[in-house]
């Protein structure tokens, strides 16, 4: 039975990682485990931390998690530093990471658009690989992981990805079913910070990075 994500006690801030250099490179990332940030992805991170420390003040009762990523791991720690939290308390989950983009990852964008046609859509949406994952499979995931953590109470810092953040926005305020196969919210630039509240989505800080995807 699934948990309504409303329902939850306590504040969720998702946040979307800062620039990778797959990113600069304009390389398709999907759910590579270690793209390690640009400086600019740094500086998003360190952004987003100062946000949420404005936001929440300092040692806040927050629960972490992460994407098991590199990339999310290294924009968790700046933002914990700045939180003054432990990172090795985060708990780090797969099912957080980013949609999977089969033969395609790691391929510039500009090769595989040349091949295959455009792989974004006119929403910020990546079209998904002949062997990648659907959408609805990502709904699927995050739907998983919401309702094994909907006993959390309290407040909640997320790191994760532009389109795996996308649909769990989409869950978590009831958003309906795109084309695409899931429930989907607007694409916010890497490094930005929303803070769900009951269904509701409030952006905290919106980042300078690539947008959407």
């Amino acid at each position: 039975m699934t948990t309504d994500p409303h329902e939850r006690r306590g504040r969720d801030f998702i946040a979307r990682h800062g620039e990778t250099v797959f990113n600069a490179a304009r390389r398709l990332q999907g759910d590579a485990p270690h793209t390690p940030l640009t400086r600019a992805g740094f500086a998003q991170a360190e952004e987003m931390g100062r946000a949420l420390r404005d936001f929440l003040g300092p040692r806040p009762k927050l629960t972490m998690y992460a994407s098991a990523t590199g990339r999310a791991l290294q924009t968790l720690a700046i933002i914990a530093e700045h939180l003054e939290l432990d990172w090795h308390d985060a708990h780090h989950d797969n099912r957080l990471t980013e949609i999977g983009m089969g033969a395609w990852g790691g391929r510039y964008y500009a090769d595989v658009v040349g091949e295959f046609g455009p792989v974004v859509d006119e929403r910020g949406l990546l079209r998904c690989a002949p062997d990648g994952e659907r959408y609805e499979a990502i709904a699927a995931r995050v739907s998983s992981w919401l309702d094994d953590t909907a006993q959390d109470d309290g407040d909640r810092l997320v790191i994760m990805h532009g389109i795996s953040s996308r649909v769990m926005r989409g869950v978590m305020t009831g958003a309906p079913v795109d084309p695409c196969g899931a429930p989907v919210l607007p694409g916010h630039p890497q490094g930005t910070v929303t803070m769900i509240e009951r269904g509701r989505e409030t952006v905290v800080h919106l980042g300078t990075g690539y947008a959407p995807a």
